[in-house]
């Protein structure tokens, strides 16, 4: 059984003992950080000293703190420090390289080139610091014809042929999906897991790399099923193999305008779908074809259609058939299963226990609040080696 969160702040965490300097915003960069936090590396946030990180004030902050920064923001950055700095000005982009020689990882996700014009980029910082890990996280990739074209989810997702496919069949246009594929599944899980293998290559060779993690084409290659589809010979958009061209996978709408998963793709839950519905007629009818399946999927739709969800999650509860609700975030945000593991909806809510990393039977997660702007400028600057005159210098100029 899953024990609850755990702060990854002691030496037994995995990445115990890495140091990763933070200059991206928003959700990609921050959340691929933050899962480094989890896995317990230092996470040293370096904002501007003008708007900063500015998912601060995207949306809300958590029930009873009016004045803090929202959950997104909170969600994102907890359990790192926080650095001010001008990097426009010759002390701060000394600041920063002066901090890179005992980083283990820098990540940016400006547009390619912004850090070499500084100064910054990772030849500069490869010469104070070979073993330094420099994850670049960008739209389309440091080369190519729109290298410097600016995006975000839905672009990415359009020009990898991916949003063509969320729509169903007869759909007027793409549905929009409330996941963002592209800043998460394309920018912060394979930013995350690019550092973690650099890093231990690093510690083999002593020779850090340059990662160039493009969002729009991790999507790209990741968007499986079209991709391997004989050329030219992709089914329409609804009518794919898993995008509803089975009957035995898809989604069924219920007569109280819910929704039932069904995901009975073997053989074997087919069969335990067909005899929980009282069809035992239908389980050896998975080789139909052409007009015969597409009648074989309007019974399902109209068995489906006649009872309410509530009648069918009761009747799936305890059938190993791959058949769940469609639930809402709210819904999820209650389920048994996730409350069992340690996902506690409030806690979800305010991004203090969103952790995906179990290890040992621990969920582990980084402790500490979010970060205000600039919180631990002195402190960092003086664990660095910084003397005390320094840090006062750099404050009263406004570089920190």
């Amino acid at each position: 059984m899953t024990r609850p969160s755990s702060p990854t702040s002691s030496a037994a965490a995995p990445l115990h003992g890495v140091r990763v300097l933070d200059l991206t915003r928003l959700l990609p960069g921050p959340l691929a950080t933050r899962h480094l936090a989890d896995l317990g590396a230092e996470i040293i946030k370096i904002e501007d000293t003008g708007a900063g990180d500015y998912a601060r004030e995207m949306g809300p902050p958590p029930p009873g703190l009016r004045d803090s920064d929202s959950r997104f923001f909170r969600a994102l950055n907890r359990g790192k420090r926080a650095l001010r700095l001008d990097l426009k000005h010759p002390l701060g982009k000394a600041v920063l390289r002066r901090l890179a020689e005992s980083a283990d990882v820098l990540v940016e996700s400006f547009r390619p080139g912004v850090m070499d014009r500084l100064g910054l980029g990772y030849e500069a910082l490869k010469a104070v610091n070979p073993r330094l890990v420099y994850c670049a996280i960008t739209g389309y990739g440091q080369d190519g014809p729109w290298r410097d074209l600016a995006g975000h989810d839905l672009n990415y997702l359009a020009v990898s042929g991916v949003l063509e496919r969320t729509a169903s069949t007869g759909a007027v246009q793409p549905a929009i999906p409330s996941l963002q594929i592209g800043d998460l599944l394309g920018g912060a899980l394979p930013a995350a897991l690019s550092i973690v293998a650099a890093l231990y290559g690093a510690r083999q060779s002593g020779q850090g790399r340059m990662l160039d993690v493009a969002m729009a084409e991790v999507v790209l290659t990741h968007h499986m099923t079209p991709l391997l589809a004989e050329a030219g010979a992709a089914a329409p958009r609804g009518e794919e193999m898993l995008t509803g061209g089975l009957p035995w996978y898809g989604v069924y709408a219920t007569q109280d305008g819910r929704h039932l998963a069904v995901g009975a793709l073997e053989a074997k839950f087919w069969a335990a779908f067909c005899a929980t519905v009282e069809r035992p007629e239908w389980a050896g009818q998975q080789h139909l074809d052409g007009a015969e399946r597409d009648a074989l999927r309007a019974a399902v739709a109209d068995l489906i259609a006649s009872r309410p969800l509530a009648h069918w999650a009761e009747r799936f509860a305890t059938v190993d058939a791959c058949v769940t609700p469609v639930l809402t975030p709210e819904e999820a945000l209650h389920l048994p299963q996730f409350q069992a593991r340690g996902l506690a909806g409030d806690e979800l809510r305010s991004g203090a226990a969103a952790s995906p990393f179990v290890m040992d039977g621990v969920r582990l997660t980084a402790g500490g609040e979010p970060p205000a702007p600039g919180q631990d400028s002195r402190a960092i600057l003086l664990d660095a080696g910084f003397a005390m005159d320094e840090v006062d210098g750099l404050l009263a100029q406004g570089i920190l």
